[in-house]
């Protein structure tokens, strides 16, 4: 049972335009079982039919008639799969007007078969030497399905005309079924057409037989008057009548042997100009019949000229067909030159596939050309290899090239490797969304910034396109020599995909080296940049050479981190073997750690820097600007590091790693931890430091220029002006106000942002940095007290005994003396002068300086020996009025020192004395009542700016 065939569909057709009656061969898929199958063909709208040639399943070689469409579709219709489709189409081009008298090169299409009547060889059509049924009886085919019969006779056919007939082939497809007797017949009919083949000869000479006799009567009548002429001489001569000059015989004899002469002459120059134009035309016949090999060299020539490589092959495919085992001297002459030529053009090819640069598709290109024409050797990887030393030289060549441009002074380098216009791998990333708040580059760049970028970051961004420019096309070109991508349908039909493929798989560690050298390399070229310590000292001689002794700072080496990150990310992109990118992986791991480092110490540095730059300008909170400074200082370093400490796929979080995932890496992270633990701890410290140092500048180191207090309520204070110089005391308070924000915000601020940062185990930095400005504050708090205390605690017993007061003689008081208003007052101008830097530093300092001066009222009482009654209402008002002055600052301490002074005071039993010491008190307090207000609880809130 015989299956349904899929519908024709052709593919291909050579060529694939020209002239009405062009030859063209079609190729396709389900072309026909058969001559009988084909049933219809039309190229550009015209009926081949007439002139097909069936040759096989997949190809048919016909005529394009005189279509009406310049261009159109090839449609072969089958019995068996019906009306077909096509992927080409023929192009029909006009035939150009030839006049009688010019030249034309006509192809003439003959096959040699011998014509018995002439004894010569004959070229006919070959159309015509199909006969139609060579046994004689009826068909009946489609018996036995197509592709039974294949797969029985291999490599033959059943169809008569081929050079691969199969007498077996053809009875089983076209009469199967035929009775014994029929194929009988059929046998007695090949031998009667066999007889008639043979008979041939002896048939022309039977029919010619009267012809025969005819001659040999003529030749007999020519002997017989040869004889009658010979007895007229003779008789003539006996007579003596011959020797009559000018007689009649003599003259006719005169006469014929001249006309014999002339007829001769004659003849010899017909004959002569006969065989010259025989062997004329025979050479024209030659040369027209193999024009196409005399005129090959001087078309592959030409075609080499204008880049016609594929006819340069096909020709070559042609002749070598043809006459590559020719005995014939004259085309063995011709074809050699052709060999010569072609062996050029092989050296042309692969000099133009080794050229560099070059694009994958020229490569491609070149290398089908080659293996079509057979070159020796493996010019695919030829190609490869050239590649791989122009990657490699291209590498070289541009560290080269900077450190020479470096040497003479240039500012900058813009190569043009090749002229590649790809933009460059940083133009890719310059335009980056700019870093918040003091981001590392948020400045825009004007024209001439590619100029001010340091040599080695433009060293990275060159390579970087050197490699992304050119090591795809490298992979690729591999892929395609691995899976046999790079040739032709007739490299494929000749062995030769498989033999690539087979190449290949033994070459594959050897381009895996390749891959690991180019990579290799540039590691050793961006270390050699940026990491030479890293390097041996022989790796240096080679990589290094950079003079540049000025270290990178941490954006410079985040944008060279972006740059080595594209690279890796477009060779991932490839789906190259991540073992043989683990070297990158391992330079971005330790440019990362050295960023890090980098980017710690050049905080440290700007920390100073912005210590140095405290212009004392004291806001409504008390603090001045070095904290947020500080802070601001702090963020901008995280936020420079976020990039370079961000974990892309493939890489590992070096803030997050436990020593088992440490001690796989290159770098002992443990050591680079400890590190930046000592780094943070420096900035801390160097800051604390620079606090302690402005604590205790003298006048003369002040820069008072820029300086000037924003206070809360300015009219409260019109003694302080805008611009002023600040005192010790004034320096004192002011640290100690930024003491107390560091510890209780900016500290805090910062924690925050190491975490949300990814910045782990800064707990422990924390509290020693917050511990380390306790210290510092109670040692200013200390040192301001001390300036502050001490004169007001000495000048109370100097006071009480003013005018030599004796407390066991003394009049009957009248107030509180002078010496304790002084005393308020000098508390009054303190209070002043710290609630004009910081509010919140008024309860601290007025409690320690009220605690020192009870303890020292505590001590005088008890030195007294002996009190008069007016002495104890002295003491015991001065003692009261200055505790109920100060009340809101009274601690615990202040409280017991005030009730040890009054104890030792003799007690008041006397009502008078009482009445006396209330109106006394209460005295004081309205003659003291605005001085006193500065010590009462303060509603007021703090402008907001």
């Amino acid at each position: 049972m015989s299956r349904v065939r899929q519908p024709p569909l052709v593919t291909g057709i050579s060529p694939n335009e020209g002239t009405s009656w062009t030859k063209v061969t079609i190729r396709g898929e389900n072309l026909g079982t058969g001559p009988a199958d084909l049933v219809g063909l039309s190229i550009c709208g015209h009926n081949c039919l007439l002139t097909a040639e069936w040759m096989s399943a997949s190809k048919i070689v016909c005529r394009v008639g005189p279509a009406k469409d310049d261009k159109g579709e090839i449609i072969v219709t089958t019995k068996s799969g019906g009306h077909g489709t096509s992927t080409v189409s023929f192009k029909l081009l006009k035939a150009e007007k030839i006049g009688i008298l010019d030249q034309s090169a006509v192809w003439v299409d003959e096959m040699n078969y011998y014509d018995m009547r002439t004894d010569r060889y004959k070229g006919i059509s070959p159309l015509s030497l199909r006969p139609s049924n060579p046994l004689g009886i009826d068909f009946d085919k489609g018996k036995v399905p197509l592709k039974d019969l294949e797969a029985l006779f291999p490599g033959v056919s059943g169809e008569f005309t081929s050079e691969n007939f199969s007498a077996t082939w053809y009875l089983i497809e076209n009469h199967s079924v035929t009775s014994f007797d029929q194929l009988r017949m059929a046998a007695s009919n090949l031998k009667k057409q066999a007889t008639k083949k043979n008979e041939g000869s002896l048939a022309y000479v039977k029919g010619g037989l009267s012809t025969f006799f005819e001659a040999q009567d003529a030749l007999a009548g020519l002997t017989e008057l040869g004889s009658l002429d010979a007895a007229i001489h003779q008789r003539l001569e006996s007579d003596g009548t011959e020797r009559v000059e000018g007689s009649m015989t003599q003259r006719l004899e005169n006469v014929l042997n001249r006309a014999s002469d002339t007829a001769d002459t004659l003849f010899q120059e017909v004959l002569g100009r006969k065989d010259k134009a025989d062997s004329t035309r025979n050479a024209l016949n030659v040369l027209q019949r193999f024009k196409f090999l005399f005129n090959l060299p001087l078309n592959i020539e030409r075609n080499i000229q204008k880049g016609d490589y594929d006819v340069v092959i096909n020709d070559y495919e042609k002749a070598k067909s043809l006459f590559s085992n020719t005995e014939v001297s004259v085309f063995k002459k011709v074809y050699a030159e052709v060999e010569t030529r072609i062996g050029a053009l092989r050296s042309l090819l692969l000099d133009k596939l080794l050229e560099t640069p070059s694009t994958l598709h020229d490569q491609k290109r070149y290398i089908r050309y080659l293996s079509d024409l057979h070159a020796s050797g493996d010019p695919a990887w030829q190609c490869i290899s050239a590649q791989h030393k122009w990657i490699l030289g291209l590498m070289q060549n541009c560290k080269e090239e900077f450190i020479n441009y470096q040497r003479v002074g240039l500012g900058a380098i813009a190569l043009d490797l090749e002229g590649d216009p790809r933009p460059s791998a940083f133009s890719r990333i310059r335009d980056t969304a700019p870093l918040s708040k003091g981001g590392i580059l948020h400045t825009p760049r004007h024209s001439t910034w590619h100029y001010e970028t340091p040599q080695q970051v433009q060293f990275v961004e060159k390579l970087s396109d050197v490699v992304i420019g050119q090591l795809p096309n490298f992979w690729k070109l591999w892929i395609s020599y691995v899976n046999g991508s790079l040739f032709s349908e007739t490299g494929e039909k000749s062995g030769q995909v498989e033999k690539s493929k087979k190449n290949a798989r033994q070459r594959q560690n050897d381009f895996k080296k390749m891959i690991e050298e180019v990579t290799h390399r540039l590691v050793k070229l961006v270390r050699g940049a940026l990491l030479p310590s890293t390097l041996t000292e022989l790796e240096l001689r080679l990589y290094g050479g950079w003079e540049n002794k000025t270290e990178l700072t941490g954006p410079w080496l985040t944008q060279v981190i972006h740059t080595v990150r594209v690279i890796f990310e477009a060779l991932v992109a490839l789906e190259i073997p991540n073992d043989l990118l683990q070297v990158i992986q391992d330079l971005l791991l330790e440019l990362r750690h050295h960023c890090l480092l980098v980017t710690l110490h050049h905080t440290a540095d700007d920390v100073k820097r912005v210590a140095e730059k405290e212009d004392w300008v004291v806001d409504n909170e008390g603090i001045t600007s070095l904290p947020a400074q500080f802070e601001q200082c702090m963020v901008q370093m995280l936020q420079s590091l976020k990039e370079p400490m961000e974990t892309k796929p493939g890489e590992v979080n070096i803030l997050q790693l436990d020593q088992d995932q440490a001690s796989e890496l290159c770098v002992d992270i443990i050591k680079v931890r400890e590190q930046v633990e000592k780094l943070w701890k420096d900035i801390n410290k160097v800051f604390i430091n620079c606090l302690e140092q402005l604590s205790t500048k003298t006048d003369r180191d002040i820069d008072t220029s820029h300086m000037s207090v924003d206070l809360a309520s300015p009219n409260l204070f019109s003694g302080i002006q805008e611009d002023f110089c600040p005192t010790l005391e004034q320096r004192l308070l002011i640290i100690l106000s930024n003491c107390q924000y560091l510890e209780k915000h900016t500290f805090l601020n910062l924690a925050e942002h190491f975490e949300k940062h990814g910045f782990t185990g800064t707990e422990k930095i924390t509290r020693v940095t917050v511990h380390a400005v306790k210290e510092l504050d109670e040692s200013l708090f200390d040192a301001y007290i001390e300036r502050k205390s001490d004169p007001i605690v000495g000048s109370l017993e100097p006071g009480i005994y003013a005018g030599h007061f004796d407390w066991r003689d003394c009049s009957t008081p009248t107030g509180v003396r002078n010496y304790l208003k002084e005393a308020l007052v000098n508390i009054i101008t303190v209070h002043a002068e710290v609630f004009t830097v910081s509010k919140d530093l008024v309860p601290r300092v007025l409690t320690r300086i009220i605690e020192g001066v009870a303890e020292e009222m505590s001590r005088l009482m008890q030195c007294v020996s002996s009190f008069s009654k007016n002495g104890a209402i002295q003491a015991r008002l001065e003692i009261d009025s200055l505790r109920d002055a100060v009340a809101s600052y009274l601690s615990s301490e202040s409280h017991a020192s005030f009730k040890q002074a009054l104890e030792v005071l003799p007690q008041l039993h006397n009502g008078a004395d009482k009445k006396l010491l209330e109106e006394l008190l209460n005295k004081f307090k309205s003659s003291m009542q605005l001085q006193l207000t500065c010590f009462q609880p303060s509603n007021v809130q703090p402008v907001k700016r």
